[in-house]
């Protein structure tokens, strides 16, 4: 080996490294040419075994270095210099597109899983998107999707419109809340298309009548169902999720649990409504006996009556404090359209089977106001559907409820305030999807406090900021969480001349850029990649949704005609690809030979020569596409027999060995798919009598 220039191929490189970081580009050049002389003086001198060795220790060197903190830290700022701060189109291909929703289809939809290479192939081209991911907005000709979406912004700024295409794309069940009609009106008549559609409506908005109804006693003749369902109708009256601490945080427990027992004590009994247990926090030392007395016998948690009983046997200034807890979460019961949406089956009501409309991929739009009165009432139903969803799912392959239920949530904070700290991080995993669109952060702030709030914004996939926000910490929050960038700055004298050129540090988004977003703009923060700034997808410019509500319009059946008569030419060309594809070759050979042996001949104007080239160029064309198509159709079935029974196996052995050395390169091995565990039953065990206690 030639070391004086294997040396110098060293410095070389160093030095060109060195001053291409200190911006002496010309120099750094130089260097590199230099070094390249060197490198090629080594490649001829060395053996082969050295030079094999060599490349080897640099190529470990290399990947040493550039997996180094520094390194890593230094490529982060170089990229968010070279990107302004914002994500680029590949990143949002990578990350957030069609194809990348499909690569996770495994995981998010077990049943539409590919079985071979080929399969999954197909899917990464053909599979609908809608199956896998959320529609968020458009960036260039790229349209970015998630999973789990939380929507942020002022009024009128398009977030029910974001919101309702994403209903009508919904692949399974839904649940859509809404303070207005207007979003049942657009997107039901759709949705009907997919699936039975369901109205609740316990505020009597628009005089549109309840077509299924919601019992809250349903289900709570189980203690945990009862524990659930008070801390959700209490929730929806602001006690529970703010964690206040101290007093406040004692009397809002004491109020879940003795709830939860009343209850459960009123399902038990069987011929109670919840107007019952208002009568009973009315005047509980005069119903005491028949409430023990429910909660003793058929009760499978006897705890409930010493509960109870404490509750009731207390002073009256405790009772009347965790009384006046209790009874915002039953206001409801004073509004005429919330009682009848309230009625148990046996006096008339049409109770909601969860199991159907999951099955039948049903839709149930919930309307609530812009008061709290009703909103137990629709928290509690929201609450009971996705923990059904939720309990279904457990059977389900992967645990996932197949197509998923999906959770759309307008106005989540006045009308329907679910669990969403809880919700985001285990309900993806289940199979429920949930898009919650409020008006602002200090809004999800306001209704469940800091810390939980900020479990909401981190579990998200995706967060889509509107405009409209006029709050000064919100809008330096989501300023902050965009990041900064370097900005070039140029300095000139008087006379305009260049003094110098500098960089400093500046907000990829300023405050005011939020604060001032035009209408139907977004700006998309993910936990994978940078912001996202792009055009929202509403459902009034969505082509189904025109083509339903204004079919009159020339633009409508103009597209209706396209559609339908180019679908005929593609199915013509479908079945006709062949002979197509053959005739094309054909003219395009055909013509310019006619056209030039016409001109050599002399006899006949060129066009003569093209027509008859053409025609004949088609012909031939045809017939060996025939002959080829009759030698295809009587060899290809033992042909491929042979091909199958002789090839497939090497093939899938191959791509199967390839697949594992890629997978256990990068460190992603596949999930195994884990047995049910069945818990081995413990040995009986002597007790201190001399006795054996069977613990079964």
């Amino acid at each position: 080996m030639n070391l004086p220039a294997l040396t110098f191929l060293v410095l070389s490189a160093f030095g060109a490294r060195l001053f291409w970081r200190r911006g002496a580009r010309v120099i750094a050049l130089g260097c590199g040419a230099m070094a390249a002389l060197f490198a090629l003086s080594v490649w001829r001198s060395a053996h082969p075994a050295a030079l094999v060795a060599l490349i080897l220790a640099t190529a470990v060197l290399v990947w040493h270095r550039s997996g180094a903190t520094s390194a890593t830290v230094s490529r982060w700022g170089a990229r968010i210099r070279r990107k302004s701060g914002v994500a680029s189109g590949v990143d949002v291909a990578r990350r957030a597109s069609g194809v990348a929703m499909r690569r996770r289809v495994a995981i998010l939809r077990p049943s539409l899983a590919a079985q071979d290479r080929r399969e999954q192939c197909r899917q990464l081209i053909a599979l609908p998107v809608t199956e896998v991911g959320v529609r968020l907005c458009r960036v260039g000709g790229q349209t970015m999707r998630a999973p789990l979406v939380i929507g942020l912004g002022g009024p009128r700024r398009g977030k029910s419109q974001l919101l309702a295409g994403q209903i009508i794309e919904a692949r399974g069940a839904v649940i859509a809340t809404s303070t207005r009609t207007d979003l049942l009106d657009q997107t039901a008549p759709l949705r009907f298309e997919k699936g039975p559609v369901y109205v609740f409506n316990p505020v009597g908005l628009g005089d549109r009548p309840s077509t299924v109804t919601f019992d809250p006693l349903i289900g709570c003749t189980d203690p945990v169902t009862a524990a659930e369902r008070a801390t959700d109708m209490l929730a929806a009256t602001g006690h529970g999720y703010r964690g206040a601490g101290g007093d406040r945080e004692f009397w809002d427990d004491q109020g879940r649990r003795n709830f939860a027992a009343l209850l459960h004590a009123a399902a038990l009994a069987g011929d109670l409504t919840v107007a019952d247990v208002q009568s009973w926090l009315a005047d509980l030392p005069r119903h005491q006996a028949q409430i023990t007395r429910l909660l003793r016998k058929p009760s499978p948690e006897p705890q409930y009556v010493h509960s109870v009983t404490q509750f009731i046997e207390t002073n009256e200034r405790t009772r009347s404090s965790i009384t006046a807890t209790i009874a915002p979460a039953l206001a409801w019961l004073t509004h005429k359209p919330a009682q009848a949406a309230a009625l148990p089956e046996r006096e008339g009501g049409c109770p909601l089977d969860v199991d159907e409309l999951l099955a039948s991929c049903g839709t149930v739009y919930m309307l609530g106001g812009e008061d709290s009165q009703v909103a137990p009432l629709v928290c509690a139903m929201t609450g009971w559907i996705a923990r059904e969803a939720r309990r279904l799912a457990a059977f389900c392959p992967d645990g996932r409820f197949d197509p998923p239920l999906a959770l759309r949530l307008d106005e989540a904070a006045l009308i329907c305030p679910i669990p969403l700290h809880q919700w985001t991080a285990d309900m993806g995993g289940r199979g429920v999807s949930i898009v919650a669109c409020f008006q602002s952060r200090s809004q999800l702030v306001d209704r469940y406090g800091d810390a939980k709030a900020a479990t909401i914004i981190n579990n998200s996939g995706a967060r889509v900021l509107f405009g409209g926000t006029g709050d000064r910490d919100d809008l330096t929050y989501w300023s902050t969480l965009a990041g900064e960038r370097d900005e070039p700055i140029t300095t000139t004298d008087m006379n305009g001349r260049v003094a110098s050129r500098t960089t400093r540090r500046v907000p990829v988004l300023a405050p005011a850029q939020i604060a001032t977003l035009p209408p139907g703009r977004v700006v998309v923060f993910t936990g994978t990649m940078a912001p996202v700034i792009g055009r929202a997808e509403l459902a009034y410019r969505r082509a189904d949704v025109r083509a339903h509500h204004q079919p009159h319009l020339w633009t409508i059946r103009a597209r209706a005609w396209l559609t339908y008569h180019f679908g005929l030419v593609a199915a013509w060309l479908r079945r006709n690809v062949g002979p197509v594809v053959a005739g094309v070759i054909g003219l395009s050979f055909g013509v310019p030979g006619g056209a030039n042996r016409a001109i050599d001949v002399g006899q006949a104007p060129a066009w003569a020569g093209a027509l008859a080239g053409g025609f004949l160029g088609v012909m031939i064309a045809l017939l060996i596409w025939q002959l080829g198509a009759n030698v295809w159709n009587s060899w290809h079935q033992p042909v491929g027999s042979w091909l199958d029974r002789h090839g497939r196996g090497a093939w899938m052995w191959l791509t199967a060995w390839w697949v594992a050395l890629w997978r256990r390169v990068n460190c992603r091995g596949a999930q195994a798919d884990y047995a049910p565990f069945q818990a081995p039953t413990p040995p009986a065990r002597p007790s201190a009598n001399g006795r054996t206690n069977d613990t079964t």
